[in-house]
């Protein structure tokens, strides 16, 4: 445990760097530290006494159970990022997408002892880019249904005019006819 109350000791003089939210665990995966941007994900009666709590039932992300990043990170002994996992925080209405990054803290033995998982929410990002790829298939749709549409038109014209074309031959063949 002292290894980690050095990590935590050296790292709060730089924690107030970083803007998104993030916990430091210990080897079992209860919380032992968090920021204020962690403590506003959750709603206030589930962020009072986070401290001891685990992090899977705060946070509730679709990796805990088979992927969980901390054990990614225990087990390759260096930092592990995730793109794009869904999580659920205790207590809130809403589903949340976030980019996860850990780096493991190892005793001097270079055993884990903990985690630090820091959190990005990019769930707007999400959205906007959901939206946005909605707004390129319905477009894609669009252009293919004109472009028919041209060739349907296309086609009905040449008809018209193959057949505009015949009858001025009939026409004039029959004025040819009655000129003689």
């Amino acid at each position: 445990m002292a290894a980690l109350d050095d990590f935590l000791t050296q790292f709060k003089q730089l924690s107030d760097v970083i803007i998104d939210s993030w916990f430091v665990c210990d080897h079992e995966r209860n919380i032992v530290d968090f920021n204020r941007a962690f403590f506003s994900l959750l709603p206030r009666n589930v962020a009072r006494g986070l401290k001891g709590k685990k992090c899977y039932e705060v946070l509730a992300l679709n990796i805990c159970k088979d992927r969980c990043i901390a054990q990614q990170c225990w087990a390759d002994k260096k930092q592990v990022r995730l793109d794009e996992i869904d999580g659920q925080p205790a207590g809130a209405e809403k589903p949340l997408r976030f980019i996860l990054s850990a780096i493991p803290i190892l005793d001097p033995a270079g055993n884990p002892v903990g985690a630090l998982e820091v959190q990005r929410d990019v769930t707007d990002q999400a959205v906007v880019q959901v939206k946005y790829q909605e707004m390129l298939d319905n477009e894609a749709r669009e252009r293919e249904r004109l472009a028919s549409q041209i060739r349907s038109r296309t086609k009905e014209l040449l008809d018209t005019n193959q057949t505009l074309l015949r009858v001025q031959k009939e026409l004039l063949a029959y004025k040819k006819g009655l000129v003689v």
